[in-house]
């Protein structure tokens, strides 16, 4: 038996988790929908960036980088990506069919265009030159010397056009359909209790006649694709060029990034299929995904709220910290605070925030920003702070991959107003969330602030399960105060980070840290005391740190691990005392944060992180992993894993096999634990 589960195969695995919450019959309707956009989504970020690297370690063959990708032979796994996803292409349709079945019953109908009543065409014909036209621009590519530049996140309508008098007389177009402007879902005139929709692009299926009207055709037939593109920005070591300008370079040649997948309707013209597939310069060997006549199911996660909707069970819970204060900050500087999202409202750091840019006490406030809502209150926050004369600085990642367009934006408001702003170490992106906020008490420098595992984004707060630890211990701000001057001077203030006394950093100290912490446990198993680590993240692939769990799972340390995504482990060996009990929870809100424990001997260890333990985490990232000092603390976080561990609703046995099983117990009523965790927060 292989020893480790190759990552890549190993993320397909998980995305038919999210397949099979869309299959889930017992999830409301809308959220089947939206599951199959959130796995169309997935896919395509994973052609853009995984397919794509593969692709060029295929082609440089042995010159490739293999100290950043350890798989070994990239043309078995491009081969084994295929026809995975060919597999969850079908079941992608079957769904999808089953759904459609379910939304008629709903008396929800998505026509096309050859089902339109009278007054529907009507509708569409108006809707077409009102709305639709004048974004819409047709290219005619047989006479384009240069195939247009398409774009990897759109649609596209390929276009056959021909003459009922002249079999010879054809013509191919292409139409990218304008869903950046322009809803996907259009409402028709229905009656009675039914609810009619059109998609976009069948508003313009329904109008080629129009939009062609002055050239001799009058048969027109249409077919949907997408093309995806690696999606890698490679920025070289050239010390001259500026950052910024590295990454808006980078972001044009994304654009115009080699083709790695084209995604098309299985019923389109074989000889049009035949021209763009050539055009588009792509070979056999490349990816070709057959698919139904609607792509783009990334759209569908916001589809209307027109099917009835089962009453979530989940609200917003306010910290009981803070529901007797009209002020964050004065609980803050007397306790640590836990907030967990998305049950506990993100409200708690805005408001942190504004109290800070309002207090005249306040001399500064320094954070890090990787990923940001579009009109980011948490920045809004900050530009207030400045105005009110604060010396602001914001360490702002612009490699977050696919947010660096919305970074760099920010990057000169921010810069506008007067903020200081950090762009980080060449080498390496900054991916830890932290803010420090000093201000004088009494001719004293008081620091106060947060350490979080997810983004500072109000918006995915809402969906992704994170922890936030808002604090005022002095070691531990005196430690991200640290950071943020590592981070102002990396080579000269390197050492800084030695001198961490609470917050463990990668690139430095966390992977050893954690093999000491493993290795700890392995000494109290090998002297028969209790040995046991409960580890919570949402991918686990780093060799050396599998090796050492292996090790401990060998002399009896019991392993439970929660691990949403990636999983390379192989958690059945025969040299195992207990096999690893490992599980994945895919549900309505995306398990976001990671957790570290540890029984030590009974002083237990407990740490939150913004790091996965993949290599590209530990040895290429800025990373902080907090330890929880505060015993009450330990205990909720204890809990709330203990309630994670014990679902058996949602949550899926992470083997070798890569069946997804879920994990129930026939015995025991079902317990969900998101909808647990919720009520335990609660009471």
């Amino acid at each position: 038996m292989k020893k480790f589960i190759v990552r890549d195969i190993s993320w397909l695995s998980f995305n038919a988790r999210v397949l099979q919450e869309a299959a889930d019959k017992s999830n409301p309707l809308k959220e089947r929908i939206r599951f199959l956009g959130i796995f169309s989504n997935n896919l395509d970020e994973f052609f853009r960036v995984r397919v794509a690297t593969l692709s060029r370690m295929i082609e440089f063959g042995k010159k490739a980088d293999l100290k950043m990708h350890l798989e070994k032979n990239p043309k078995k796994i491009m081969d084994q990506i295929q026809q995975i996803v060919l597999l969850q292409q079908n079941e992608f349709n079957r769904i999808w069919n089953e759904i459609v079945v379910e939304l008629k019953k709903n008396q929800v109908f998505i026509k096309t265009e050859s089902q339109l009543t009278l007054t529907q065409q009507r509708f569409v014909r108006s809707y077409f030159d009102s709305e639709v036209r004048g974004n819409i621009i047709p290219l005619m590519i047989e006479s384009i010397p240069q195939f247009p530049n398409l774009r990897d996140k759109s649609i596209y309508l390929a276009v056959l056009m021909s003459s009922s008098t002249d079999a010879y007389q054809q013509k191919y177009a292409v139409l990218e359909i304008p869903t950046k402007v322009l809803t996907r879902f259009v409402l028709l005139p229905s009656s009675g209790n039914q609810i009619n929709l059109i998609l976009l692009e069948d508003v313009i299926r329904y109008n080629l006649k129009h939009i062609f009207a002055h050239m001799d055709f009058d048969l027109f037939e249409s077919w949907i694709f997408k093309v995806t593109r690696d999606a890698e920005i490679n920025l070289d070591n050239d010390i001259n060029t500026d950052l910024i300008q590295k990454i808006e370079a980078g972001l044009k040649k994304r654009k115009k990034g080699k083709t790695v997948r084209l995604v098309y309707d299985c019923e389109m013209d074989v000889r049009l299929l035949n021209y763009l597939t050539k055009r588009l310069n792509l070979q056999n060997k490349d990816n070709f995904i057959p698919g139904k006549r609607i792509h783009n199911f990334r759209d569908f996660m916001d589809f209307p709220d027109v099917v009835p909707s089962k009453k979530s069970e989940r609200k917003i819970i306010v910290h009981p910290d803070l529901k007797t204060t009209h002020r964050v900050t004065d609980v803050v500087l007397k306790k640590d605070v836990l907030l967990c999202f998305p049950y506990h409202s993100f409200d708690a750091i805005i408001d942190m925030l504004r109290e800070a840019a309002m207090d005249d006490t306040v001399l500064s406030i320094q954070i890090m920003a990787y990923r940001l809502a579009s009109n980011s209150k948490v920045m809004n926050a900050l530009i207030n702070a400045a105005r009110n004369g604060k010396q602001v600085t914001v360490m702002l990642e612009l490699r977050a991959r696919f947010d660096e367009e919305a970074n760099l934006g920010w990057k000169r408001i921010l810069e506008e107003e007067g903020i200081n702003v950090l762009l980080g170490i060449p080498d390496k992106k900054v991916h830890a969330k932290i803010c420090v906020i000093k201000k004088k008490v009494a001719n004293r420098s008081k620091k106060y602030g947060f350490i979080s595992t997810g983004n500072l984004n109000e918006k995915t707060s809402k969906v992704y399960s994170d922890y936030c630890l808002l604090t005022s211990n002095a070691a531990i701000m005196a430690d991200a105060e640290n950071l943020f001057k590592y981070l102002e001077k990396p080579s000269e203030n390197e050492a800084l980070i030695n001198q961490c006394k609470q917050i463990i950093t990668c690139p430095h100290h966390l992977r050893n840290t954690m093999m000491d912490l493993i290795a700890f446990e392995i000494k109290q198993a090998k002297k028969k005391k209790h040995a046991e680590m409960i580890l919570k993240m949402n991918s686990l692939s780093d060799e050396t740190l599998i090796e050492q769990l292996y090790e401990a799972a060998s002399h009896g340390v019991k392993v439970y691990l929660i691990v949403r995504g990636v999983f390379c482990m192989v958690t059945e060996l025969p040299k195992m005392k207990h096999h690893i009990n490992a599980i994945s929870i895919v549900d309505e809100y995306l398990e976001h944060g990671r957790v570290f424990y540890f029984h030590h001997g009974g002083t237990e260890q407990m740490f939150i992180s913004s790091a996965d333990w993949m290599v590209r985490n530990l040895d290429h990232r800025v990373e902080a992993t907090c330890p929880i000092q505060n015993k009450a603390l330990i205990h909720q976080i204890k809990d709330i894993l203990h309630i994670q561990l014990r679902d058996n609703v949602k949550a899926r046995v992470l083997d070798h096999q890569l069946k997804n099983h879920y994990r129930t117990d026939d015995n025991k009523k079902k317990f969900r634990s998101q909808v647990e965790v919720m009520k335990y927060l609660n009471s």
